[in-house]
């Protein structure tokens, strides 16, 4: 038998729930979890199908399906993604690009110091947020490291920027769901 890249992790989920005493009834992928969630199912009991385009980008993966729901019942049409994109790999761009300014500015070079990554990523981690709501942010840091203090900004178009390459890959499996 051949497996997916899912498949293990839903055949450990599945043997997992079934030694806790759960009646596994379907394992559902995490888009058509996102629609259930918020009320996307209970939301179209009108007349007719509706067509759900669900996006799922997670710290890890990404998948995007294609729902055709009608009458409270929801059926995945198609689905594409990426099981190695996911918001972690954003955090990691923007963290690299800020090692690099670091090292730029203040010649010195922090990428063997776990300590101060882990700071400059919770930044990170923090400015991504923001710029999905907002056109630029600052990063600010006191003594991250050497006693250094390191104080940057950056705006949502050098964001996307950086990341062009990975906004293209997710919008090829968006092309791949008809």
């Amino acid at each position: 038998m051949i497996l997916s890249d899912k498949q293990p992790r839903m055949l450990a989920l599945l043997l997992v729930s079934m030694f806790a005493g759960l009646n596994v009834m379907r394992i559902i992928n995490e888009p058509t979890a996102a629609a259930i969630a918020y009320g996307l199912v209970k939301k179209a009991t009108s007349v007719g199908e509706k067509n759900v385009l669900i996006f799922y980008l997670g710290g890890g993966t990404f998948d995007v399906s294609l729902l055709a729901i009608e009458e409270g019942i929801c059926e995945v049409k198609a689905t594409a993604g990426d099981t190695h994109l996911g918001g972690e790999d954003f955090d990691n761009r923007l963290l690299n690009h800020f090692v690099r300014e670091f090292k730029r500015k203040h010649k010195k070079d922090i990428s063997g110091n776990p300590r101060s990554l882990r700071r400059l990523r919770t930044a990170c981690e923090r400015a991504k947020r923001t710029l999905s709501s907002t056109a630029q942010t600052t990063i600010e840091i006191d003594s991250l490291y050497e006693g250094v203090d390191f104080y940057s900004k950056i705006t949502r178009a050098r964001f996307e920027e950086l990341n062009m390459d990975l906004f293209r890959k997710m919008h090829g499996a968006c092309r791949e769901v008809p």
